[in-house]
């Protein structure tokens, strides 16, 4: 997550805020000030999401795009324009797994439009081809006065330093440094029966002294072959749960 943090609604997500217990370095937070700009953005943004995709090897991505980051909202703070916002977008549609986008956030309705539609193009690669003039429709007064589809950045100072996002983005890849692998279920050598070799009841042994089933067949050879399960992996026999049945006279039915 990208977000403006500090004295800002809901205030959480902190840069160490990375999860607890066995979810512990699987939440990244990358925490921002206010004016960032296209620039400063991709400086975090790219390394980061380079770095997660690299060692979570997602089947799919989920991309929440709130458009309260662009410049101008009335809510958010940061200073960013829609190509700026867009490269987020264009960036992780070219790691080519599925990509579910979402909207979110946005507070200046014309300009959540105008990212959305852009975004849309960005998806679509027809970006190169969209009019910069506004087409006329039925809200084309809230477009005002300009008409235009691009933003242009607001004279804001960016409080976010070169210095401050290294150390941010540092933090961060170091973090995700401790997982070891993507965290889904890895293929392992299956090992051999535990018990291969071991003579058990109604078994033969070989020339070789290998454990082998009735008839010569070797005991893990045939995974349909029967065995005496009344006996445990270590030829003793198991004990008779009272509440079982067992094929002897004991269960045999009197019948006058």
């Amino acid at each position: 997550s990208f977000h403006k943090y500090g004295d800002f609604f809901p205030g959480t997500g902190d840069v160490k805020d990375v999860g607890v217990k066995s979810g512990k370095n699987y939440s990244v937070n990358c925490p921002l000030r206010e004016g960032m700009d296209d620039k400063s953005y991709k400086q975090v943004f790219q390394p980061v999401l380079q770095k997660v995709m690299d060692l979570f090897q997602p089947g799919a991505v989920v991309l929440q795009c709130g458009a309260d980051s662009l410049t101008g909202d009335r809510l958010g703070c940061f200073n960013l324009t829609l190509k700026g916002h867009a490269e987020c977008v264009r960036f992780m549609k070219a790691f080519g797994v599925p990509l579910l986008v979402l909207g979110g956030g946005g507070y200046t309705i014309r300009n959540v439009a105008r990212c959305w539609s852009y975004e849309t193009a960005v998806l679509l690669d027809a970006h190169k081809d969209m009019a910069e003039d506004i087409p006329y429709n039925d809200y084309f007064d809230y477009y005002t006065p300009d008409y235009k589809l691009h933003l242009t950045p607001a004279n804001m100072e960016n409080q976010n330093t070169r210095e401050g996002l290294d150390h941010m983005r540092n933090m961060i890849l170091a973090n995700l440094q401790n997982l070891q692998g993507a965290p889904s279920v890895q293929f392992q050598e299956v090992p051999p029966d535990f018990a291969a070799g071991k003579v058990r009841p109604g078994m033969e042994e070989d020339d070789t002294g290998r454990a082998t089933g009735g008839g010569g067949v070797p005991g893990n050879s045939d995974p349909d072959a029967r065995r005496d399960e009344s006996y445990n992996a270590d030829g003793g026999r198991k004990a008779e749960h009272p509440a079982e049945f067992f094929p002897d006279s004991k269960d045999a039915m009197k019948v006058d």
